[in-house]
C-alpha cells in the first residue's frame, strides 16, 4: 500500500486578479518507507500540495488518502500519524532547542521518560549539544531551523513532511540534518521532502516529482531525470568565453558572474584548451540534477514564477 495516494487534486485561490490554479489534477503515489522529493520553483504548488495532505487546507476538488485514510473526511484520524516542518517557521522566543524538543513529544503523547530519551538523542544527532540550553532569540536563524526540524524528526512519526528544511543552513548543518533524515527513512518512516537544493534532493531521494504551476511533470529516479539531458557533460568557465561564442557548442546557462555549458564529450578538450589560452578557467564535470531541471521546466528552480 502506497503511504500517500493523490487522485485528480486540484487547488484554485480566487483573488482580484482572478483564478489561480496552484495544483491541476495532481495524480501521484508515494511508496511507504521511501524518502520522495518534490521539486518546484516558488509557486509552482509544492507547499499547498503538502498543506493539503497535511489537513491544514481543504482541496478544490480531489482526494489525498494518506495510509488509506481520507485527510479530508477524516483528519482526526490522520493527524496522529504526521508530523511537519513548516516552510519558513519560527520557533518560540525564549524556549531553548531542548525544551522545543521535549515539551513538542509531551504534547504528543509521549511520556517524560521517552520524550526526554528522544530529546537526547536528537539533539545530539543534529548537532544542537553546544546550544542546548540558550534561548532562541540569541541563535542564528541556521540553529532555529535545525531546532524546528529536530522536533519533527524526534517524533519518528509514520509521515514526515519536510517542506525547505535545511533552508538558511551551512554546509555542515545540511549534512548533519540529512544524516538525521537517512536514519528516520531506515526506522520506517516515509519523507516527503520540498527543497530548492537540487544536491540535496539528489542526495537523499530515492523518487522525485517535479512540480510546475499546479501540473506534475516528471515523477521518478533522480538518475532517469539526469539522464534526459541531451548533452553528456557539464563545462563551467570563468572568463575566457562569451555565451554568444560558447552557445555554438551546446546549451549555454548564466550563472552568476560564470558560463554553464552543457555539450558533448568531443568537445571538451577543444574547449579547455582554448579557456586557457586566453587566460580564463574551467571545471569539468557529469551533468547534474540541476540541469535536468532547467531542461525540464525551462527554467531554473531559484527563478520565481
Amino acid at each position: 500500500m502506497a503511504a500517500l495516494e493523490a487522485r485528480a487534486l486540484t487547488k484554485l485561490y480566487h483573488g482580484r486578479r482572478g483564478t489561480v490554479r496552484a495544483l491541476d489534477q495532481v495524480d501521484l503515489d508515494i511508496p511507504k518507507g521511501e524518502l520522495f522529493a518534490f521539486l518546484g520553483r516558488n509557486g509552482a504548488g509544492k507547499t499547498t500540495f503538502i498543506k493539503v495532505a497535511a489537513t491544514l487546507l481543504l482541496p478544490t476538488s480531489g482526494e489525498v488518502r494518506l495510509f488509506g485514510e481520507d485527510v479530508v473526511a477524516h483528519p482526526e484520524a490522520v493527524r496522529p500519524l504526521i508530523a511537519l516542518v513548516p516552510q519558513e517557521g519560527r520557533p518560540f522566543f525564549h524556549m531553548t532547542p531542548r525544551e522545543h524538543v521535549y515539551e513538542y513529544l509531551r504534547v504528543r503523547g509521549a511520556s517524560a521518560e521517552s520524550a526526554g530519551a528522544r530529546t537526547s538523542e536528537v539533539i545530539t544527532a543534529m548537532g544542537l549539544t553546544p546550544f542546548e540550553n540558550e534561548p532562541s532569540y540569541r541563535l542564528s536563524g541556521g540553529v532555529q531551523q535545525r531546532t524546528l526540524v529536530a522536533m519533527i524528526l524526534a517524533t519518528e512519526a509514520p509521515f514526515l513532511f519536510l517542506d525547505e528544511p535545511t533552508l538558511g543552513m551551512d554546509p555542515f548543518g545540511r549534512r548533519q540534518v540529512w544524516e538525521v533524515i537517512r536514519r528516520a527513512v531506515r526506522k520506517g518512516s516515509t519523507v516527503l521532502l520540498t527543497t530548492h537544493y537540487l544536491d540535496e534532493a539528489e542526495q537523499l531521494a530515492q523518487e522525485l516529482a517535479v512540480i510546475d504551476s499546479g501540473k506534475v511533470l516528471y515523477r521518478g529516479a533522480p538518475e532517469a531525470l539526469k539522464s534526459t539531458v541531451k548533452r553528456e557533460v557539464r563545462l563551467q568557465f570563468s572568463g575566457g568565453f562569451t555565451a554568444k561564442e560558447l552557445a555554438e557548442y551546446g546549451q549555454v546557462i548564466q550563472d552568476r558572474n560564470r558560463l554553464v555549458l552543457l555539450t558533448m564529450r568531443s568537445r571538451v578538450r577543444e574547449l579547455t584548451d582554448r579557456a586557457l589560452e586566453r587566460g580564463g578557467e574551467v571545471t569539468v564535470g557529469p551533468v547534474t540534477l540541476e540541469e535536468a531541471f532547467l531542461e525540464l521546466v525551462g527554467r531554473g528552480i531559484e527563478e520565481e514564477q
